[in-house]
């Protein structure tokens, strides 16, 4: 019998909404699946293969997170895929890569933020999640970028400067989702930055709420999507156990704006049989 361990945080110690649908799959498939918060020190993680979930306050502590990812015995996705993933600055390797993405400047802490002078942009930390310090900007308004920027370097944090894309706001994000390697199914999120809100960096929520309903890529979002693929597998020579790449809509085409790699949600329910492929991709490696 395969026994896994499905991490989570203390806050959500039953998971995500994939939750029920992937217990479900992995007792079909006669496997042991437990949810364990992964800063439960009374945890046996050496008892199967450790799956990363819902683990979504490692943004608090991450070089905590990142040692304990790398002291297990058995976790997917792998602890180097982690390391590379759990900071945006990955964005530059897949842009080198030549996979199309939001075009994006980096400012670490003490170092001048070149905000752009005309429409309006994005600041974020380039560790971060569930848009924790993201914030929507007019060029106008330089002031209240300006205040987010020294906010986000005096928590340590190096921001990443995009344009904002506003066809989001009709058209929303796509989130292609990928199992062992191959497309499963896409969602659509709505557009989740409102004009001049910025999310705080060490706001007590561990995610800002989604408008979530599913969605038929078209091709060229699933273009976008392979060539993200592909160049995963010339990064880590191997197919992941899950990948979500999502998508902003851009004059140019869609484009990569995160690569999801480290702890996302997979929208399991939206999927016809994504919880099944989940489950016997997982039991497989276990």
């Amino acid at each position: 019998m395969a026994t896994v361990l499905l991490a989570t945080c203390a806050e959500l110690p039953e998971a995500d909404e994939d939750a029920g649908v992937l217990e479900a799959a992995l007792a079909r498939l006669g496997a042991d699946a437990r949810w364990a918060v992964w800063t439960d020190p009374a945890v046996d993680w050496s008892a199967g293969l450790v799956v990363l979930r819902s683990t979504w306050d490692y943004t608090v502590d991450v070089d905590r997170f990142l040692g304990w990812v790398e002291g297990l015995d058995r976790v997917a996705n792998e602890p180097k895929v982690i390391a590379w993933n759990t900071d945006k600055l990955y964005l530059r390797d897949l842009a080198d890569a030549g996979v199309p993405t939001v075009p994006t400047a980096f400012a670490a802490p003490g170092d001048p933020v070149p905000l752009p002078q005309t429409g309006q942009f994005v600041l974020k930390p380039s560790v971060g999640a569930g848009s924790r310090g993201a914030g929507r900007f007019e060029a106008s308004r330089s002031d209240d970028a300006r205040a987010h920027a020294a906010s986000l370097h005096a928590a340590g944090r190096t921001i990443l400067i995009q344009p904002y894309l506003d066809a989001v706001d009709a058209a929303g994000e796509t989130a292609l989702i990928y199992l062992d390697g191959a497309f499963s199914h896409a969602i659509r999120k709505g557009a989740m930055l409102p004009e001049t809100v910025a999310h705080a960096v060490d706001a007590d929520v561990l995610y800002v709420e989604e408008e979530i309903s599913a969605r038929t890529p078209s091709a060229a979002e699933l273009e976008v999507g392979a060539a993200a693929l592909a160049a995963i597998r010339d990064r880590f020579g191997a197919d992941l156990l899950y990948t979500r790449v999502d998508l902003l809509p851009s004059p140019d085409g869609p484009v990569v704006v995160e690569l999801e790699l480290t702890e996302p949600s997979l929208f399991l329910q939206y999927g016809a049989d994504a919880a099944d492929s989940f489950a016997a991709a997982i039991v497989a490696r276990a």
